[in-house]
């Protein structure tokens, strides 16, 4: 959802760093205790893993509260801490907390239904269940989309925001700083995979909720308590928008956010990782479910915190992404704000492990160990791999990162949303009809991964010039939302894909490969759990309607 929120990503970046101008030296020997503690224990705690699926997975060995605070930690970055607050206190308002709060209903559902099927297949990466169910291409098609993608956008775009957040702090060249974060995330990803990413995460998921409540609860009390707060900002407490709200119109919400959901809650590998590398289903269930119930804190720990700034700092302000910085800033005090910020840091380290071992994982076992390797490599050699893979991941996306100080590029959130529609509507297609239309011929799975960037692209190119993709007006067909966009490419993918079902349907269904030792029973308890988290999201949906 981190790539979802529409808002200029360069100038907040910026002003998050401004909040922690003026550092103490209790601030100071607070952020890097904070980082010592946290790489220190992921590293001992990945200290006995072996090669393989040690490495890429954890040895399978995650439980359930590990995996859903890994979650949390990876996808909340410094989109949400201040680009949610700076969305909230411009306009859009409590509505925001909709990507999370769809996200916590999509988890869910994943949970119970596609999470049962990718862990008793055994598969290590998403684009793996591609070839079981179509074929090497299509496999290998989202494999190369999947590592460009991390690659030359996501790390790109992260490395450059951390560094411009210790350009401006502490004077670093913007390479140099970059190279700090990549390094500092590199290394203990390279070192312990995918086990000391997600225990590094349990410092840091727990570090940014912790410090969004605190923020929360400061700023509550400031203003006079709740009731306050509430009439204050009656008109921005509302869930829904109407259908022309450029930024984020319930029509969008409907039509097109479902498909955003499935694809990175429930296909996106540095998202998914933790799941497939659960003990048992039920732990990988339980996870999922775990962090989805903590996406709920999200509209009280991010979104409100931002109109509590808007209403207490808007004279401060020079624009609405300044407003969680700006609340860091007056309430905080020495300790705190050290804290805050090694908080705020530590989830663009976060970001940067989570897609650096994902990247390795897809790149070694998709294209290294089944195209080069032809599956001959050894689990030695694969971790190898793996290793150079994220030591070159991290060069490579240094490299570019300066480049997006550029004005040209518009903003890194314009640079990111331009890219990710491009892959959400084919491989969302891809995978509906693979796992449920038994018939479907095999060549569908890469006709719908190619299908769907150009259905996009076409309907990018109609945007008129200006235009920011990710709002648009309804005074023409020009301006279609982009989820009414993604929407639209999706429904093309499905009429080919379906009159392709219909026309050469198999002969018989694909059988999957199975885990024995998986058990693929859902328990009671993972149903309750998730049933819970849906009825939150209801009541909350409900309340402030």
């Amino acid at each position: 959802m981190s790539e979802s929120i529409n808002s200029g990503f360069t100038h907040r970046t910026a002003i998050l760093a401004d909040a922690g101008v003026g550092l103490s030296a209790i601030d100071l020997i607070v952020l890097l205790t904070f980082v010592v503690v946290t790489v220190a224990f992921a590293l001992w705690k990945s200290r006995k893993l072996g090669d393989g699926s040690d490495f890429f997975l954890g040895g399978r060995s995650l439980t359930w509260p590990v995996i859903g605070l890994s979650i949390v930690a990876a996808n909340i970055s410094t989109e949400q801490m201040v680009g949610m607050a700076g969305n909230a206190a411009g306009g859009t308002g409590l509505a925001v907390s909709l990507w999370q709060l769809v996200g916590s209903i999509g988890i869910v559902l994943i949970a119970w239904t596609l999470l049962p099927k990718f862990l008793r297949a055994g598969i290590s990466t998403i684009p793996e269940f591609l070839e079981y169910r179509y074929d090497i291409t299509a496999r290998s098609i989202m494999a190369l989309l999947t590592v460009a993608i991390y690659v030359v956008v996501l790390l790109t775009a992260v490395l450059y925001s951390g560094g411009v957040v210790l350009r401006t702090i502490f004077g670093l060249e913007l390479w140099i700083g970059a190279l700090v974060m990549g390094l500092l995330a590199a290394g203990y990803t390279a070192i312990g995979g995918l086990r000391a990413v997600a225990f590094a995460d349990l410092f840091l998921g727990t570090a940014l909720l912790i410090g969004g409540a605190i923020v929360f609860f400061l700023g509550i009390n400031e203003i006079g308590g709740w009731a306050s707060f509430a009439e204050a900002n009656a008109e921005k407490l509302h869930i829904t928008l109407p259908a022309d709200d450029q930024n984020l119109p319930w029509t969008g919400v409907v039509g097109g956010m479902w498909i955003v959901i499935l694809y990175y809650c429930g296909l996106n590998q540095f998202i998914v990782q933790r799941s497939l590398a659960a003990k048992t289903l039920s732990e990988g269930q339980l996870g999922v479910i775990f962090a989805g119930a903590l996406w709920l804190l999200v509209p009280f720990v991010i979104v409100m915190p931002g109109l509590m700034a808007h209403q207490l700092y808007a004279d401060q302000m020079a624009t609405s992404d300044e407003a969680f910085p700006t609340l860091i800033r007056n309430l905080m005090g020495p300790g705190l704000r050290g804290f805050m910020f090694a908080a705020i840091a530590g989830a663009v380290i976060s970001s940067l492990a989570s897609m650096l071992n994902s990247a390795s994982t897809i790149f070694t076992m998709d294209v290294y160990q089944r195209l080069i390797a032809r599956g001959k490599a050894s689990d030695k050699m694969l971790s190898f791999v793996g290793r150079v893979t994220i030591i070159a991941s991290v060069v490579l996306s240094c490299a570019l990162a300066p480049m997006l100080d550029q004005p040209r590029f518009g903003g890194v959130f314009q640079f990111i949303q331009q890219f990710q529609g491009y892959i959400w509507p084919g491989v969302v297609a891809a995978f509906i009809f693979g796992i449920w239309v038994k018939r479907t011929p095999k060549m569908s799975g890469s006709i719908a991964l190619v299908l769907g960037p150009i259905v996009y692209l076409i309907l990018q190119q109609t945007q008129s010039s200006g235009d920011s993709i990710a709002a648009g007006s309804p005074d023409g067909l020009h301006n279609i939302h982009y989820l009414l966009q993604v929407l639209i490419s999706f429904a093309v993918c499905s009429v080919v894909l379906a009159a392709l079902t219909l026309a050469i349907p198999l002969s018989e269904p694909v059988q999957l490969p199975i885990r024995e030792e998986i058990a693929t029973r859902t328990e009671k308890k993972v149903y309750l759990a998730g049933s819970l988290v849906i009825l939150a999201v209801f009541v909350f949906i409900a309340v402030f309607w």
